[in-house]
């Protein structure tokens, strides 16, 4: 494998690690909403 190549699949391999992170990171720090208590609290 060349230098090219490797270079290539780090990079690749490091944008979807970090882009997976993130997602995760935003999925669990995000809040809960609140479930309402009725199907009329769900009525607009």
């Amino acid at each position: 494998m060349n230098s090219d190549a490797l270079g290539l699949l780090l990079v690749t391999q490091l944008t979807v690690i970090a882009i997976t992170v993130y997602f995760f990171y935003r999925v669990l720090t995000t809040p809960s909403r609140p479930e309402p208590d009725s199907y009329t609290d769900n009525d607009q």
